[in-house]
């Protein structure tokens, strides 16, 4: 047998032991994501094989949360690709403000770097109290610092200028004050947020809202998964809500496409359709 074959049947066994014993599952990612992640876990403790690091995950509990960062993509920067956040501003931001209050859903929020972007915007839009946001990620850890609001200030360079590009309405520097080497983003950003644990590979839909914003998640899973996480999407959306996803994301091949109408296009926002 091919040993990339043999590779994969022991990525599998251990994503199934990984779902058994500690009910993550990462059993619909991308083999070719999820394969280069898992060597770099298996050099990093010290694992000769894809196998042996499945026993040593079953074997001492403690390493899972170690494990858990290769599983779980955390790359993120505020207002990251800025014309989506412009999009959303000059043209979704309208149809927003006829609602007397709002939800918004950010799915897979890693350490909350779109959170802070969309509370930030939402407060310059004059829609920020009337909002409720829903952070959500299957990561604890992530969630933690994502509650935190704290990130290295050789970051702020960036993403002062992502929000500048965004259409920022103020400085970003208004928004985080600094200490010990790090930004500390105002917590009243997150007084009208609830981070909670949520997978989409095995969760319910858990409200219903108005805006669903999960950018650059979809790409590490495969077709089925990825159809599952849209039909979430579109289950939590109200009639003519709108959905955002990464710039290489698409619903063109989804089973849900029909539900949804392209809104903007280039920036990946999508309208679902009123079917009534």
């Amino acid at each position: 047998m091919p040993a990339g074959r043999t590779d994969e049947i022991e990525i599998r066994l251990l994503l199934e032991a990984v779902f058994q014993k500690y009910h993550y599952d990462f059993r619909g990612y991308a083999m070719a994501s999820i394969k280069r992640r898992l060597n770099q876990a298996k050099e990093k403790f010290g694992c000769t094989t894809i196998s042996a690091l499945q026993d040593r995950v079953l074997h001492e509990p403690e390493l899972m949360s170690e494990l858990l960062p290769f599983l779980t993509v955390q790359v993120s920067e505020l207002f990251r690709d800025p014309q989506y956040f412009r999009t959303l501003r000059e043209k979704v931001i309208p149809h927003l403000l006829t609602y007397p209050s709002l939800k918004v859903w950010i799915a897979g929020c890693s350490t909350g770097e779109e959170l802070y972007s969309m509370a930030i915007l939402f407060r310059e839009e004059g829609l920020e109290q009337r909002t409720l946001f829903y952070a959500t990620d299957i990561n604890p850890d992530a969630l933690k610092k994502a509650e935190a609001g704290i990130y290295s200030l050789d970051r702020m360079k960036l993403f002062t200028e992502n929000h500048r590009l965004s259409g920022g309405k103020s400085s970003l520097s208004d928004y985080y004050r600094t200490a010990y080497g790090a930004a500390v983003f105002d917590k009243s950003l997150r007084k009208n947020c609830v981070f909670s644990d949520h997978s989409l590979a095995t969760d319910a839909v858990f409200a219903e809202t108005h805006l669903c914003s999960c950018r650059n998640v979809l790409i590490y899973f495969d077709r089925d998964l990825q159809d599952r996480a849209i039909g979430l999407f579109k289950s939590s959306l109200i009639r003519k809500g709108f959905l955002g996803l990464g710039a290489k994301e698409t619903l063109r091949f989804s089973h849900h496409s029909e539900a949804f109408s392209d809104f903007a296009r280039d920036e990946r926002i999508y309208q679902k359709r009123d079917l009534s």
